[in-house]
């Protein structure tokens, strides 16, 4: 398959296919069992791979960690906010339940501490002590979009950095227990799209490995993402009111 993707491409591939997700969310709440959204629900699963893929891509070329670290933290913060209003979720977690208590953005960004951490020599921070302090930053990502997944799913990315068909096997086997667990408890048609999260596999074939000549592009997708979720809560309130929420 001819690489002709950058990661630029990539990267507006998975914008486009987030707002469809979205406000596929907003037109059509709960994730109902009709051809329209199912189709376009399945569309937004390339969006969170894409992520997951270049946030370990982030990790390896960033010059310098910390300040993608606080960059991230930063933008999880935010974005949290903007989740919350788009969605209908209230701003202190768990008040009104335990999952999609936050955006996706915080698992982005603890996946980038966990693997900072990972890569510490022991002289640096104890073997054990490294190990439970890991343990414990996964599992705070269990309240929010992707909950836990995101961080192993990225952290089996970077496991295999470099082996695509390696990279997407181990990524589907974290995937399918979301999956599983969320048709048992959550939704069976959202369990169902989940499986979605494959077809992200042909379009990172094409990648070629280059970032693209857009270099402002990475800035305009921090703007982007909280911006369209402020768009989308407004657009709810105006349709729902206030007090209805979007998530299952």
């Amino acid at each position: 398959m001819e690489k002709r993707l950058n990661s630029n491409h990539l990267k507006l591939i998975a914008i486009i296919a987030m707002t469809i997700d979205h406000f596929t969310d907003l037109f059509y709440p709960g994730f109902p069992a009709e051809a329209l959204p199912i189709a376009m629900h399945l569309i937004g699963r390339l969006t969170a791979p894409i992520m997951w893929f270049f946030i370990v891509e982030g990790y390896h070329h960033t010059r310098n960690i910390g300040k993608y670290i606080f960059r991230l933290g930063l933008f999880a913060f935010v974005s949290h906010f903007a989740y919350c209003f788009a969605f209908g979720v209230n701003i202190i977690p768990f008040k009104t339940g335990i999952f999609n208590q936050t955006s996706v953005m915080y698992p982005l960004f603890i996946a980038v501490v966990v693997m900072w951490l990972a890569d510490l020599k022991p002289e640096k921070l104890n073997s054990k002590l490294k190990i439970v302090i890991i343990f414990m930053l996964i599992w705070s990502a269990f309240p929010a979009d992707w909950s836990c997944i995101a961080i192993l799913a990225i952290l089996q990315i970077n496991k295999y950095r470099g082996n695509l068909s390696k990279q997407m096997i181990s990524m589907m086997g974290w995937v399918v227990i979301y999956a599983i667990v969320s048709f048992l408890f959550v939704s069976k048609v959202y369990g169902v799209i989940c499986l979605g999260v494959i077809l992200v596999y042909p379009f990172l074939r094409m990648y070629n490995g280059e970032r693209g000549k857009t270099k402002w592009l990475k800035w305009f997708f921090y703007i982007y993402y909280p911006a369209h979720l402020v768009i989308l809560g407004i657009l709810r309130i105006c349709m729902y009111g206030a007090d209805v929420g979007l998530l299952i």
